[in-house]
């Protein structure tokens, strides 16, 4: 009898939770979207409540104040990122053909519009760079983590050869996100797809004139 009460009052608590994580990612989906255009001074807990008709006592339980509802936005706006920009290359080995399929990834996601308002981080990043607190430091960790997995995809990719055993790794990487993000801002601002078209090629011609014969060679072939 015991064993039979614990597996009910299991059942309904696995039932509880599993409702609140449909209501945090229901939350979460649409909070990455406003935010992605609004920022996330955009975000609070009534408005998410109204907006998606839910009890805002609900909302309070799950994220407890607006700033647990941006940390929770950027965390879950990396998961998203990761899904279209990284996991693709899981893979692909090392080299220059890697490195530019990163990038191509990037401006996949941002002209596809992944998040309504173009490149998540572009968005939050203009929005908080001059300020303090813990949702400037997770803005910042996340610009920083970026500018790390590139920088080590070159770094990688010279290891084996496909990029000079001189070349300054953090300007090239500098370069091609600064390519990148022009096109998001330029794209977002004027509805105007061609930049991502001269980002690519730009990239392409970056990554080609500092790579060696056998980096050229693999970039060759990913256009085969």
């Amino acid at each position: 009898m015991s064993g039979s009460t614990g597996g009910g009052a299991g059942t309904k608590t696995d039932g509880r939770v599993e409702r609140g994580n449909q209501t945090r990612r229901l939350v979460l989906g649409r909070t990455m979207d406003i935010a992605s255009v609004e920022g996330l001074e955009g975000l609070s807990l009534g408005r998410i409540a109204t907006e998606l008709r839910l009890s805002k006592s609900g909302v309070f339980a799950l994220f407890g104040s607006k700033e647990e509802l941006q940390l929770a936005t950027i965390r879950a706006a990396v998961a998203v990122f990761a899904e279209h920009v990284v996991t693709p290359l899981k893979d692909v080995p090392p080299g220059a053909r890697r490195v530019h399929e990163l990038c191509r990834n990037w401006l996949a996601y941002s002209s596809g519009r992944v998040f309504a308002g173009g490149c998540f981080f572009y968005a939050v990043s203009a929005e908080f760079d001059a300020r303090t607190g813990p949702v400037h430091d997770a803005v910042a960790g996340t610009r920083r983590d970026w500018n790390a997995y590139v920088e080590q995809a070159l770094t990688e990719a010279q290891a084996v050869g496909d990029f000079a055993e001189d070349l300054d790794v953090e300007q090239l990487a500098f370069e091609v996100i600064a390519l990148m993000e022009a096109a998001n801002a330029q794209s977002v601002l004027f509805g105007d797809t061609t930049a991502y078209v001269r980002a690519e090629r730009g990239v392409a011609a970056r990554l080609r004139a500092s790579a060696t014969n056998r980096g050229r060679d693999g970039l060759d072939a990913e256009g085969r």
